[in-house]
């Protein structure tokens, strides 16, 4: 029989699940210039990984770049271009956060806060830094579901790859994760 709070915690990571697979529809994947609600540019090409520009995530490329030290990683494999890779949806917080990030086979990237998503493009090195965070086996020994159930107002992050759902609140210490999560992060605003 589960706790009130377990089972509070299971009707979440549900109800959670079911909105990581919900994308904002359209092409979501153009190539063109993006805008975003208050009127700002947002290219689709990206930094390079050694110079990022005012406009987009100044990490995405330093994030990844910790999986250099993962030893036995192999880039993620791509089907095609429209393939989810990963997705990343970070929620939660006192402030009751919702943000999306989706990485394509395509190499683009579509971070959506609060139903206003941007496209953009990752560069062949950011591109293959996320596939080689994606590639790292360390994932496969990371639990489906790690959340301190005595905290309160914490981010969650749920994501999806390879075939599975991981849903946390960081409150374990998980390099791998931590750093799939740190290089995807980067590419949301505010962030």
């Amino acid at each position: 029989m589960r706790t009130t709070g377990e089972a509070a915690a299971v009707m979440f990571a549900v109800c959670l699940l079911g909105l990581v697979g919900c994308s904002s529809g359209g092409d979501g994947r153009a190539a063109g210039p993006t805008g975003t609600a208050d009127g700002r540019s947002t290219a689709s090409a990206s930094p390079s990984a050694d110079s990022p520009s005012a406009s987009e995530p100044a990490s995405p490329s330093a994030a990844a770049s910790a999986s250099a030290s993962t030893s036995g990683s192999r880039p993620s494999p791509v089907t095609g271009p429209e393939q989810k890779l990963v997705t990343l949806t970070v929620s939660g917080g006192f402030a009751g956060v919702r943000q999306e990030v989706i990485l394509r086979g395509d190499g683009t990237v579509t971070a959506d806060d609060k139903g206003k998503p941007a496209v953009h493009r990752t560069s062949a090195a950011q591109f293959a830094k996320l596939r080689t965070l994606l590639g790292d086996p360390a994932l496969a020994e990371i639990p489906a579901f790690t959340i301190d159930r005595g905290a309160a107002d914490k981010f969650q992050y749920a994501l999806q790859f390879n075939g599975r759902t991981v849903i946390t609140d960081r409150s374990t210490s998980q390099p791998a994760l931590d750093r799939l999560i740190d290089a995807l992060s980067a590419w949301l605003p505010n962030h």
